[in-house]
Parts: structure tokens; sequence; C-alpha cells
């Protein structure tokens, strides 16, 4: 049967159409309770053809949980088509490169390995000794656990995720005061882009641990969305005020830095410093006030442009009066108001900041 070259998948998508509930996820688990081994391709290509020896191929075969499980209990593996509703062939012998590299020590996931390296296909390893299925796709290998232990490692990563977001929070706090105050160095600003950077990479985890619940994971979907929301908009605004010159290029290129850093490289003040441009450490730094300024409700970020290029400088902008505010073209005079408020809260809080206590 001819096959039909797809796409490349984002694994999101592919956890996502193997979550429980779902019509693929229901046949592995008809496979794990048969206690029956399997192995599956999911999409077709002359590569996966090439790759395959012997087996029972099919004009026309509809995938249903049931016909898959059945089929399954061949030795062979089986091949799905690339929208994974028809099974193309079972009892099949794959045979990709032994020479594509594998840490895998079963026979079955040596062999899944190699296929998803060498298709770019999704490949699925049941282990009939283990009970568990995994998926082998793009490089990564993501053991499909049954919900309750996937839900019970989300709520303890949720709780890390809270006390991290907290931790964040404090330090964007204390970046607030020293900003106000004319104190702030390129070490605080660096703590803070380290603390978002690191709640993002554990947003993603529990996301992808989510993604894998199904329909039970909608209430963590929920809390997740409220823990992440606004960090890689207060990383991007906090490079926006430090980097100097604040060019978007110079912007895209500190955070594609900040994602390519290891978990060390990531803890070292030093190399997150390196990355993002920050020569002096300990060196003084004054904000052009982008961050600040987004905190202020409702106001455009077109308007916060024209703020920040027409007083120039973050002192003149926090020290100046309604009228003056008034003269920045979408400032009338609720809106300037508004802005010497904030301003006003922000200084008395620095006057009565305790860095012993922050």
């Amino acid at each position: 049967m001819p096959f039909v070259s797809g796409q490349r998948r984002p694994i999101l998508e592919i956890l996502e159409r193997l979550a429980p509930g779902t019509p693929m996820r229901h046949a592995l688990e008809r496979i794990l309770q048969q206690e029956k081994g399997a192995l599956l391709v999911l999409g077709s290509s002359m590569v996966v053809q090439a790759a395959s020896s012997g087996g029972f191929w099919f004009d026309s075969c509809t995938f249903t949980p049931a016909r898959l499980a059945e089929l399954a209990k061949m030795d062979g593996g089986i091949v799905l088509g690339e929208g994974w509703d028809m099974i193309l062939a079972a009892n099949v012998h794959f045979v990709p490169d032994g020479r594509i590299p594998t840490d895998e020590t079963g026979s079955r996931h040596r062999t899944a390995e190699r296929m998803a390296v060498e298709t770019g296909k999704p490949v699925v390893s049941v282990s009939e000794t283990r009970s568990v299925a995994t998926l082998f796709y793009d490089g990564e290998k993501v053991a499909l656990a049954r919900p309750t232990e996937v839900a019970a490692r989300v709520n303890q990563d949720l709780q890390s995720l809270d006390r991290l977001r907290r931790r964040l929070d404090a330090a964007e706090n204390r970046l607030d005061i020293l900003e106000v105050g004319g104190l702030a160095d390129f070490r605080t600003v660096v703590t803070v882009l380290q603390r978002a950077e690191l709640v993002r990479r554990v947003g993603r985890v529990i996301e992808r641990q989510t993604i894998t619940l199904g329909e039970e994971g909608r209430l963590v979907w929920v809390q997740l969305a409220d823990l992440l929301r606004g960090v890689e908009t207060l990383r991007d605004l906090t490079l926006r005020d430090h980097i100097r010159p604040a060019r978007d290029s110079a912007i895209k290129a500190a955070v594609e830095g900040l994602i390519d850093l290891s978990d060390a490289e990531l803890e070292d003040v030093d190399s997150v410093a390196a990355v993002v441009g920050f020569d002096d450490i300990d060196g003084s730094t004054m904000p052009k006030g982008h961050r600040l300024l987004s905190k202020v409700s409702r106001l455009p970020e077109g308007v916060r442009e024209k703020l920040i290029r027409q007083f120039r400088t973050f002192d003149r902008l926090l020290h100046a009066k309604p009228e003056r505010l008034e003269r920045v073209d979408g400032i009338g005079h609720s809106r300037a108001t508004q802005i010497r408020a904030f301003f006003d809260r922000i200084l008395i809080a620095a006057q009565h900041w305790d860095p012993d206590l922050s």
C-alpha cells in the first residue's frame, strides 16, 4: 500500500493525541491489559516502508482500539497511516539502521528508538514485562504513565512551581525598590532573569505532564496558567530596560541565550550575565521604565513607548508632574493622574523598604 509523507509534529501534539481518553490511548490500555508487548510506528513514509520487512499489508483497515489490540497479539510490529485512522500493516519486522546509537537495553525499545530516529515518526513500544508504554519521538523518550501516577507527580511539581513563583515575585519587588531608589545593579537584574527562566522551565515540564492527563488535567491547566502568567513578559521587559542598546535583535538573542543555558549554567550568575551581555555584574544600572510602566493598569504599549522616548531618563519620568505627563500624546488628565499616583506609591514603598527583610 502506498505511504503518504507527513509534516513533522511537535512532541506536545503527539502526547496530546496519546492522552487518556483518546482512541489511541484506549488501544494501548487494551494491549497492556492483555499483558502483551507491542511496537507501533505512528505514521507512514517511504523511509518506514524501507525499514519494514514482511508482515501483512492491508488495502483498507480502519483503526479501532479493539482491532489494534488484536493485531498486537502477533509478534511483529504495526504501522499506522499518517492520520492514525488506518492500520497499514501488522506483524512487520522492523530493520532500522543498527548504527544509530541507543542507550536502551531491551530489543523492542532499541528498535523503537532507532525507528523513531531513522523515520522521524512517533514510535510507541509497549513493554509486557514492565506494563508501560513508551513514546520515542524527536530525540525524546516519554513514558506514558497511568493518570494517577502522573497526577501525583504533577501536584508535587505545582507546589514547587508555586514556591519558585513567590521567589520570583520577591526578586521583582526588590528590583522595583532599587530601580526607584537609583540603586539597581546588574546582579539584581540577573536574579530576576534567573528566577523567571527557572519558573518557565518548570512550567514547561508540568505542561508536558499535564497533556498526558487528557481531560483529567483541566484543573491543573488553570493552576499552571495562573502561576506562569506574565513570566515571559517580565523577562522580556527586564531585558529591554537594562540591555544597551535595547534593539529587538539584542533582546531576542538574550532570550535565546537564556533558554539555551543548561540548568547548571542558569544557576551561575556570571554565565547568565555573559549570555545577556552584562559586562560588570556589580555595576549600577538605570532602567528605561518599560517593566514598571507595564504595571500601570490599561496603559497601552504604544503610550508607554512614547513616555520613555519623551522623558529620555527614568528619573525624569519617575518625578514628572501630571501636567508634564499630559503633554505626551495619548496621555490625558485622568491617565496622567493615574501614572503619577502609581509612581508616588512605589516612591513611598522605597522610602520604607528594609533590605534586611527582603
